[in-house]
């Protein structure tokens, strides 16, 4: 773990309002628009504004950002409530600010309110950095691009009791809990309309992590309200806390979306075995398939599923020596033009839940496929 990353947790946990996203194309200005500054969803506007802008209006407050706890700007915050524009920007950074440039595209975003002049930026890169970061704070990738809660979402509270009521083990399985998200999801979905497949794991994933989060507070109050006898003691029980976290998000993906391919009633084989030994996350039809020579080459599917995969993403490309053209799905939102260049030229093409396209560059966009897109294809080539 960085010295950046620590810094950015405890300045997360020390104070009372942060905000994270991932730096898209738009913030660094990739997608051809005249908008400067790094966006801000209007249901964070907190972080910069005691009050929500009001259209017809501008508003502006300049403030000072610390970043990465080493150098200082005097930036500006902005909202745009006049004509067409409906948008907070964070604008001012001066010259060589060296963090609105295409290669930090996908990178976390982390903006801390210290004051109300005053704030903290970092500005975390590389998936485990990344993933260790979201871990700390139980979110998800889909839990970014807003407001760093710390406290369980009340509505769910009563089903997470009920669960916790009945739970036997000390924690579930990966497994275990990734299905008790989706039967939570079918609670809270009774008699109504199903969200699409893209929407549906979003949602998957965000239960799931809601309810993680209450068996751990569970768990661990007892242990965590009295002081820790050595600091050895105290650094065994986090990081088994971080490593249980770390072991839920890696697997959480896979789960989902072997449930989703049972909707739909898709044949896959989950983590089939390839060429020396590898076990691809999923094979389309079927292991066997693979390895039968006579079944058409045009007819196998891969598929590598990864939280992140700003880094991770060449480790799919060996994994299945028969399927050259190879389908990638992640949360991850936003990857710079080069990065997706050297997919394109590698054959690899990326599956993201739809409303996440939009955090790509422009030229890009086109070349990926949604997840509703994807298991059409799949269902294609079944027949």
């Amino acid at each position: 773990m960085s010295a950046i990353l620590d810094k950015a947790i405890d300045a997360c946990r020390n104070n009372s309002l942060a905000f994270c996203k991932f730096v898209s194309a738009n913030d660094v200005g990739a997608t051809g628009t005249h908008q400067a500054g790094i966006y801000i969803p209007k249901n964070s506007y907190e972080i910069l504004f005691d009050r929500p802008g009001v259209k017809g209006e501008n508003k502006d407050k300049y403030v000072k950002i610390r970043w990465q706890d080493d150098f200082e700007t005097d930036s500006r915050f902005i909202w745009y409530g006049r004509g067409t524009r409906s948008e907070y920007r964070v604008t001012r950074f001066g010259k060589g600010f060296p963090f609105l440039q295409d290669e930090y595209l996908g990178d976390l975003f982390v903006l801390v309110k210290v004051g109300h002049e005053f704030y903290t930026g970092f500005v975390i890169s590389g998936d485990e950095e990344i993933e260790s970061f979201l871990s700390a704070f139980s979110m998800s990738p889909s839990d970014t691009n807003a407001l760093i809660k710390r406290k369980s979402i009340q509505t769910l509270e009563e089903i997470f009791l009920n669960y916790l009521g009945n739970l036997q083990s000390d924690f579930p399985t990966t497994y275990e809990l990734a299905k008790a998200a989706r039967e939570i999801y079918i609670k809270i979905k009774q008699g109504k309309k199903l969200s699409s497949a893209d929407k549906t794991i979003i949602q998957w994933l965000d239960i799931e992590y809601q309810l993680f989060k209450a068996i751990e507070n569970d768990r661990y109050k007892d242990i965590i309200s009295k002081p820790f006898e050595s600091v050895d003691e105290l650094i065994r029980c986090a990081n088994t806390m971080l490593n249980r976290r770390k072991s839920r998000a890696g697997r959480s993906l896979e789960h989902h979306l072997e449930a989703l391919f049972n909707c739909y009633r898709i044949s896959y084989s989950a983590q089939a075995r390839t060429e020396g030994n590898k076990k691809p996350d999923f094979i389309f039809p079927s292991e066997e398939a693979y390895h039968n020579l006579s079944f058409p080459q045009e007819h196998l599917t891969f598929l590598g599923a990864k939280t992140t995969c700003k880094d991770r993403w060449r480790q799919i490309l060996n994994e299945a020596d028969r399927i050259e053209n190879k389908h990638l799905l992640t949360l991850q939102q936003g990857i710079s033009k080069n990065q997706l260049m050297e997919m394109e030229q590698n054959k690899v093409t990326l599956v993201v839940p739809k409303d996440y396209i939009s955090s790509f560059p422009s030229e890009f966009r086109t070349k990926i496929l949604t997840i509703e897109v994807f298991l059409k294809m799949l269902m294609e080539r079944k027949r």
